[in-house]
């Protein structure tokens, strides 16, 4: 069964189950993506690996990272390869310098480590066909409830961290930066290296 190619989109909050997030990966070659419900720690390690923060201490991902490389161990591709009740399953394919290897992983924790090792992500067409869905970003944004509690309150929360970053200079934003990822607050690393970005 042919593989397709997977790229990150991003990271989100669930909007379907409160302490989780939705992390979105698109089709290579085409516009259908998977939203995979991931817990908050995995979200964490995906989040701050897309945007090239550096922890104060190794997550476990960066640990297990560092414990392969150390040991001439390679991940050559992540591979969703199964699809059960709304759960996805994924394969790890590690190269130890002699044979390949392959091992099972739950899939938040494949991505994490595929950003690290910069290998790509598959999965099958099947599985695509099944979970794939073609965003209209023009109907979401119209279908989004406009008394909706906690859209109001996280657009409320957002706004407010937005408006004082944004009365913070490069400089003071730096410190922000470093702080935040001194504290392993990972949360406001990211919303402060977006401001930092946007000024660029």
């Amino acid at each position: 069964m042919g593989k397709v190619k997977l790229n990150v989109l991003g990271i989100s909050y669930s909007q379907t189950q409160t302490g989780a997030y939705a992390l979105v990966l698109a089709e290579e070659d085409g516009n259908r993506r998977i939203p995979i419900i991931v817990g908050g720690f995995e979200a964490q390690a995906i989040a701050i690996q897309l945007e090239g923060l550096k922890p104060a201490r190794p997550l476990t991902h960066d640990l297990f990272f560092n414990f392969s490389s150390m040991f001439g161990i390679t991940l050559l591709e992540v591979n969703i390869n199964k699809l059960e009740e709304g759960v996805f399953y994924s394969k790890l394919t590690c190269f130890n310098g002699d044979k390949n290897v392959e091992i099972d992983s739950r899939t938040s924790d494949a991505i994490a480590l595929a950003l690290r090792f910069k290998c790509p992500i598959f999965t099958t067409e099947e599985i695509l066909g099944k979970a794939g869905i073609i965003i209209d970003f023009e109907k979401e944004s119209d279908d989004i409830p406009e008394d909706s509690a906690d859209m109001d309150d996280y657009s409320e929360d957002e706004t407010a961290v937005n408006q004082e970053l944004s009365e913070l200079s490069i400089d003071e934003l730096k410190k922000v930066l470093d702080e935040a990822v001194k504290n392993e607050d990972y949360e406001r690393a990211s919303q402060v290296r977006d401001e930092i970005n946007r000024r660029k």
